[in-house]
């Protein structure tokens, strides 16, 4: 009996090891072998692929995959056309003496243009409260919304944009850091930044009525919407889809360059399939095609700053661009920065 109970947990031990050493055992006989020993590339792209065959086994096929898409290869060339960008894994399923493997390697798919340039004309100077640390700007029915951060000095409010007036304000409890809003289906939505949690505020009254917590997204940033789907920024280079019902993830995009991944999207603003986003402590915005994620603009704003009044506390952390508002009816967008005392409406275009 004694020597049937060893020969169990042998066995039982030889399986488990087995069944462990599956992927090890594919990496030890392929590799996935890119052009130029390349780790990123562009958006319609073609790029020599091939199978390091490390112990010269008799492969019968190969096929390619990222993100469950098969990419066809075609005169040892793989052609790169992918719905969104950022961070791949290129899958290639091998079949050789009868069995099939998967490999993987890492690979950044980055936008296939360098993002075009813009600037700015001011059409009017408004005021703006110094006491705000604006983190969220939106226009519904040509009354302007605005959060602020800071623990202590966080609130929602709504106000005259012309003259500053405030009609309605709700102050956050001094534990909350307020963070990015959003209007959609007489709801506003407010994050705040490391809490995990966000607010849900009826349109009308204006009063609270429903919490909600953040899923995979690391910290609450920004927020905008389609009309649909809320996007949500968090700190990194993700820009997340929200479902309004519930409240949860479904997705996200990257934000990317033609050179490089890029992570600091923070005040979000949707119009017409792009997402306009401000760049942290940067004077400048970003243009994201909201479905790829490529960067394909960026607005450089850097002379509103020379134009507000500086405080004696003034400091270039604390007093940067931060807040965009596009007024529909108007066409035209509305930016400003944290405790500055104007705020600006301007036409973009392209320099």
């Amino acid at each position: 009996m004694r020597i049937v109970k060893i020969i169990c947990i042998t066995l039982i031990t030889s399986l488990f090891t087995a069944c462990g050493s599956g992927n090890q055992k594919a990496s030890s006989l392929f590799e996935i072998a890119l052009e130029k020993n390349a780790n990123l590339v562009n958006q319609n792209q073609e790029i020599g692929v091939s199978i390091k065959n490390k112990k010269e086994k008799d492969i019968e096929s190969v096929q390619y995959s990222i993100d469950g898409k098969v990419i066809p290869v075609k005169n040892d060339k793989i052609h790169i056309n992918l719905p969104t960008l950022g961070n791949k894994i290129l899958t290639a399923k091998i079949t050789f003496d009868g069995e099939t493997v998967a490999i993987n390697k890492n690979l950044k798919v980055l936008s296939e243009k360098a993002p075009e340039i813009y600037t700015y004309t001011i059409i009017n100077e408004y005021p703006h409260d110094t006491k705000a640390y604006t983190q969220g700007l939106e226009f519904y029915n040509d009354t302007l919304y605005e959060s602020t951060g800071k623990k202590g000095q966080s609130f929602l409010r709504k106000l005259d944009f012309k003259t500053g007036e405030v009609f309605e304000q709700i102050d956050l409890d001094e534990t909350y850091f307020g963070e990015g809003i959003t209007i959609l289906n007489n709801k506003i939505y407010q994050l705040t930044w490391q809490s995990g949690l966000g607010f849900i505020y009826d349109l009308d009254t204006f009063k609270k009525i429903d919490n909600f917590q953040y899923g995979k997204s690391r910290e609450g940033w920004g927020l905008t919407n389609d009309g649909s789907k809320i996007y949500k920024s968090d700190g990194t280079e993700k820009i997340w889809f929200v479902n309004p019902d519930t409240m949860t993830e479904d997705g996200y995009i990257e934000t990317v360059t033609n050179s490089s991944i890029f992570n600091s999207a923070n005040e979000l603003e949707y119009v017409d399939g792009k997402i306009y986003a401000n760049v942290y402590q940067k004077p400048s915005v970003m243009i994201i095609d909201s479905k790829t994620g490529a960067i394909e603009g960026v607005i450089n704003f850097s002379g509103l700053s020379d134009i507000i009044t500086k405080t004696e506390n003034w400091d270039k952390t604390n007093y940067v661009l931060n807040g965009i508002a596009y007024h529909p009816e108007r066409k035209t967008f509305f930016v400003t920065g944290k405790f500055w005392d104007k705020m600006f409406e301007v036409q973009i275009e392209k320099k």
